[in-house]
């Protein structure tokens, strides 16, 4: 980098805590509506309240911004938090569904909505657990 260059976090370039809170209670407003994500919507508990924020925390550490999720439940460990629940092919394009539709809401710029669009479509595919 050049002197005087910044780097901008895709936090930052996303519009930061208030973007994350829109896209999260569109992505679970998404969850409760649409009939073609209402298998992933059975997996989660009847209150969102408890796991909307714990996305919102992810997603904000996530994308650069404060450590909310890390201080709160450690490492990630996705993979092996989700094990629990069958996660297929059918899971993961209903979990897309919902999350793209929810991208494509609250996420302005283009090329800030394609790169976290292929992060989350790469992180959704390695969550698959069944066949």
């Amino acid at each position: 980098m050049a002197d005087g260059d910044v780097t901008i976090s895709l936090f930052d370039r996303l519009g930061g805590v208030v973007t994350i809170d829109r896209l999260v209670e569109d992505f679970y407003r998404r969850m409760d509506t649409l009939p073609a994500a209402a298998t992933i919507r059975a997996m989660h508990p009847r209150d969102l309240g408890p796991t909307r924020q714990t996305l919102k925390q992810y997603l904000t550490e996530w994308s650069g911004g404060p450590k909310l999720y890390s201080v709160e439940k450690g490492h990630p460990r996705l993979r092996q938090r989700h094990m629990g629940f069958a996660i297929g092919n059918a899971e993961r394009d209903a979990w897309l569904l919902c999350m793209r539709g929810a991208l494509d809401e609250t996420i302005a710029d283009d090329d800030t909505r394609a790169e976290i669009d292929a992060a989350l479509t790469k992180l959704a595919d390695w969550m698959r657990n069944r066949a």
